[in-house]
């Protein structure tokens, strides 16, 4: 609540909106997308101190990860789940297309393999909880299984918060996020972020942005920041109604499989097929059908219908729960259910 804010007497309690791109000179700022605004200041300090590093604000989640590839050398090796973000993937599948470099997927749940991956990859990408299956990857074992060796890990944080987890804490070198979903929690901003506490990456990371523009705006950053205040609470509330639902999803007998890593917005369960599972999401009336996650309103997806997540289970809905009343949205879910 405090990180970000000014601090001297007159000054806002927000930093407010600093649409600008140059500055006089002889000052610390002369363009933005070399020296960044106070409007990104503000946001990268709040989720430095949350993170426990150096933060750098970028245009969107997927600009994050562009900005980890593009420090790797010609003929990297990555390792990355079988079951993450699909934007991830597709963007590590395209420099792989490109000789960029060698991506190799791996089984959340394979631990030997991720631990041994420590060892000979370059990079080791990982999601706790993954995205769309909510696998919970143990980061702390695959951080001391690269210690001495030249892997870097990334952990993308986006689904577990810096409320949920604190990665650089558990070994890892290097956090994304992308802040569109819970950080901003509105569904109305586009923006990610990086977070180390290596100054040599973090200056990397920032000259990658300058580098490829990959700057974010200056009313996204001011929203992302504003959603930030709200985090704890949004988290919390929808925490609890997301453990409640996943109780009563399982129970059900259309749905076939619940995945809840016990904490957290976000919830994924399993239908009888990809028929069953399109019949709920287009049946349902206050939960939203549509895609991302995170904000304030209740959202559901089956991921198999993207091309990136063809292997996803077929019957698989990702739902991400919101702040309505919880019996409301079991209302909905029950109605549709009992339909399909």
């Amino acid at each position: 609540m405090a990180a970000g804010r000014p601090q001297e007497p007159g000054e806002p309690l927000n930093t407010p909106i600093v649409p600008v791109s140059t500055f006089h000179a002889g000052g610390a700022r002369a363009y933005s997308r070399e020296d960044g605004t106070p409007s990104w200041t503000a946001l990268e300090e709040a989720i430095g101190e949350l993170e426990g590093g150096h933060a750098t604000a970028f245009a969107s989640g997927i600009a994050t990860a562009a900005a980890v590839i593009d420090l790797l050398p010609v003929g990297a090796e990555v390792a990355v789940p079988r079951f993450s973000y699909a934007g991830t993937r597709g963007l590590l599948g395209h420099a792989a297309k490109n000789g960029r470099l060698r991506a190799v997927e791996l089984e959340p749940s394979d631990l030997s393999g991720w631990t041994a991956a420590a060892e000979w990859a370059d990079l080791v990408w990982l999601e706790s909880p993954t995205n769309p299956t909510l696998d919970v990857i143990d980061i702390r074992a695959v951080a001391a299984a690269a210690e001495g060796h030249l892997a870097k890990v990334v952990v993308d944080n986006t689904f577990a918060t810096p409320l949920g987890q604190q990665p650089l804490d558990l070994g890892a070198d290097i956090v994304v996020h992308s802040a569109t979903k819970l950080i901003g929690g509105h569904s109305d901003l586009l923006l990610g972020l990086t977070v180390t506490r290596d100054e040599e990456l973090a200056t990397a990371l920032r000259d990658a942005r300058t580098r490829n523009g990959a700057t974010p705006g200056a009313l996204e950053a001011y929203l992302a920041l504003r959603g930030l205040r709200t985090l704890p609470v949004r988290l919390a509330e929808a925490s609890r109604s997301a453990e409640l639902l996943a109780e009563r999803l399982g129970a059900h007998p259309k749905v076939t499989r619940v995945r809840y890593p016990g904490s957290g917005q976000m919830i994924a369960f399993e239908l009888d097929g990809a028929e069953a599972a399109d019949a709920v999401c287009t049946g349902l009336r206050l939960i939203r059908h549509a895609t991302s996650l995170g904000g304030v309103e209740s959202c559901v997806e089956r991921r198999a219908w993207l091309a990136g997540d063809a292997h996803v289970p077929p019957g698989l809905i990702r739902f991400s729960v919101g702040l309505e009343d919880p019996e409301d949205l079991w209302r909905d879910l029950r109605e549709v259910l009992d339909r399909a």
